[in-house]
């Protein structure tokens, strides 16, 4: 540990695998090129694989396919969370149809879980690696941070970063307000030493639309959907329905066609129902009905944020398991 308190931190290594990209095709004709939906994808015998190798479970069904990058070019070198709210992974499966046809079609993990209730401290786990001992859901002034986030991390060492939060009512609001907005969702507000970088890419949410049709999303982005939206005032239908739009506009835009750009959508924490275990999609083209049964943490995805931007491990994030590895996405 060194004189900040921060846990012996390592370089990221590289993960090797590489997965087959997605049956799709971009069909071009004289005034550009327009995405070719194939039928959606039949059901077959289901397995199981762990750290990334084995036979992949096969989607029953699922949403039109997306279009597969160039060959060679799925090495990620962005990625983007969602965070939804207090559900179990059955619920999330049962109850969120199109985001866990993009499970099955792509790749999620089944052994997931959060760290621990309630939600605050999970943010705070997935911004920095540990939860700075915090056990509750109070504001920033209550629960200052003093240490460094994968945000600030990323940011510091030249990698573009943004969170983007839905209704919030100015950039890194550290209270609650605007429509729906609750600032113990938007970890970055709580980082004080990272206030400047935070005030700069903590934003509002209706500037993600602009930089997914201009292809420049962040390196390390998050996207912080409202209290409804993100399930925790409304039904996990309401929620779905939200990611799906999302996701269609992500599957239009440059970032995606690039093959450079891995999505993730997990959870905060279930409702106390499942030893806090959570669904957790990862929607890259080289994934293919992949399912991970690798024991899987919020502190790995601080570590595969940490591998993606090239910077050294916070806490927790050095020894978790490698959300990389078992998924076999390649990084550079």
């Amino acid at each position: 540990m060194d004189a900040s308190g921060r846990s012996a931190m390592t370089r990221p290594t590289k993960a090797v695998a590489c997965g087959v990209a997605m049956a799709a095709i971009l069909a071009c004709g004289a005034s550009g090129c327009a995405t070719a939906t194939p039928p959606a994808a039949t059901s077959s015998p289901a397995s199981t694989s762990t750290a990334g190798t084995g036979t992949p479970e096969a989607p029953t069904s699922g949403p039109a396919r997306s279009p597969a990058p160039p060959a060679g070019s799925n090495v990620v070198t962005k990625v983007l969370v969602f965070v939804e709210e207090n559900h179990s992974i059955s619920e999330m499966k049962s109850e969120m149809p199109y985001t866990f046809s993009l499970a099955k079609q792509f790749g999620y993990a089944t052994h997931y879980t959060a760290i621990g209730h309630p939600s605050l401290p999970n943010y705070i786990a997935i911004a920095a690696g540990q939860t700075h001992a915090i056990t509750n859901d109070d504001p920033p002034s209550a629960n200052p941070v003093s240490g460094s986030s994968v945000f600030g991390q990323a940011a510091s060492s030249g990698k573009s970063v943004a969170v983007y939060v839905e209704g919030m009512p100015a950039n890194c609001s550290t209270s609650d307000g605007g429509g729906d907005y609750a600032v113990k969702h938007n970890p970055w507000a709580y980082f004080v030493g990272e206030r400047g970088a935070c005030r700069r890419s903590d934003v509002p949410a209706k500037r993600l639309d602009a930089a997914i049709t201009n292809g420049t999303l962040p390196n390390v982005g998050m996207v912080i959907p409202n209290l409804c939206h993100d399930a925790h005032d409304c039904s996990l239908a309401v929620a779905d329905t939200w990611f799906k739009a999302s996701m269609t506009k992500i599957f239009q835009g440059p970032d995606w066609r690039s093959g450079h750009l891995a999505v993730v959508l997990t959870a905060d924490e279930d409702d106390q129902s499942q030893a806090n275990t959570v669904l957790t999609v990862l929607i890259h083209p080289s994934q293919k009905a992949h399912v991970v049964t690798t024991a899987l943490t919020h502190y790995s995805l601080t570590r595969l944020y940490e591998e993606v931007a090239g910077v050294p491990f916070l806490y927790g994030a050095a020894s978790a398991a490698s959300m990389s590895t078992a998924f076999g996405l390649a990084l550079r």
